[in-house]
């Protein structure tokens, strides 16, 4: 099969489309004939290795697993004899994450618990947008327990992560702010904002106004400046990664406001992939509650320049590789 490899650490020139062995489902994993996949912060931090932490999972001088990708869209090919929930012919959507990754291939092969029957009403490349980006944003909203009507403030809400939160906070009933540059605007309000600010022009942290809750996804501002845009008994949380100083630096003055008020701090990284949480997003997909936005689709021969285009930062949205064509099952 054709898969995109890397084998050191580095830009994105270090990949390479590459013929390599088509992999065999274990027991309890399925073999997926892969339609579409989609970049995700992940895929940079795993091939720049940065923050240094990615080298302590995926070795240290040079990568273990050799094909990123970690969304994945297409059909069951076959199934492992153990596998109960799906079977060949089933159009699949999941999270790699945990499992190897390996999506910007042709194939792959996952456990079974991983994915989820891809919503009827939408495309490959639709679902290939969710399952990393929805799942983090789903689970980010959870653990600060957003509520019907609370005043929700999304900084960086044009990313994958920041879109999808948009997306599920407003199916949750709240009052959606979203920041982010003004050539970005029109994006966030087609997403369902309630109110957009253009951070070249107004610090929200200074307004004067307050929000129930604080998803953070652009990591640009102290815990101190978060503190005074919360209600009194708001809550913050950030999502991702950043650099090492200011993940140290918020993480110690969040700690502290946290002990020292009502206003709660809460950190979290990338999901942790989850077949309940697939199933929920598939409702609201199959609902029409959350729409994927897609800003560009790339196909799998160039995975370097759909990489390049997410560290430009101008992306609006999912950024999605298409792998193979959609063929009758």
């Amino acid at each position: 099969m054709k898969a995109m490899v890397y084998t050191q650490y580095g830009s994105p020139d270090v990949l390479h489309l590459e013929d390599v062995a088509t992999p065999t489902p274990a027991d309890n994993e399925v073999l997926v004939k892969i339609y579409a996949s989609s970049i995700n912060a992940a895929d940079w931090h795993l091939l720049r290795a940065k923050p240094f932490l990615a080298r302590l999972d995926n070795g240290l001088l040079k990568p273990k697993r050799t094909i990123l990708g970690a969304d994945v869209a297409g059909r069951v090919e076959a199934v492992g004899g153990a596998v109960t929930q799906f079977k060949p012919g089933d159009e699949v959507f999941g999270d790699l994450f945990e499992s190897g990754h390996g999506a910007f291939a042709e194939y792959a092969t996952t456990p079974e618990q991983l994915l989820a029957l891809k919503p009827a009403n939408i495309t490959f490349e639709q679902a290939a947008a969710v399952p990393l980006a929805g799942v983090t944003a789903l689970q980010a909203l959870r653990r600060v327990n957003v509520q019907p009507g609370e005043r929700v403030l999304i900084n960086g809400a044009t990313g994958g992560v920041g879109s999808f939160a948009v997306l599920i906070a407003k199916a949750y009933g709240a009052e959606v702010t979203g920041v982010c540059n003004p050539a970005k605007m029109d994006t966030v309000r087609s997403l369902g904002a309630d109110h957009v600010i253009d951070y070249t022009q107004e610090d929200f942290t200074h307004s004067g106004q307050q929000y129930d809750v604080i998803v953070d996804i652009a990591a640009n501002r102290s815990a101190s400046d978060y503190k005074r845009a919360l209600s009194p008994q708001g809550r913050y949380i950030f999502v991702g990664f950043s650099t090492m100083g200011h993940m140290i630096r918020t993480t110690l003055q969040g700690m502290w406001i946290s002990r020292t008020s009502d206003k709660r701090f809460v950190f979290m990284g990338t999901a942790k992939p989850n077949q309940p949480d697939l199933l929920i997003l598939s409702e609201m997909l199959e609902s029409g509650k959350i729409v994927p936005h897609i800003d560009k689709t790339y196909p799998l021969s160039e995975v370097p320049d759909a990489i390049r285009y997410m560290e430009s930062r101008r992306i609006h949205g999912k950024v999605v590789i298409t792998v193979a064509q959609n063929d009758p099952a």
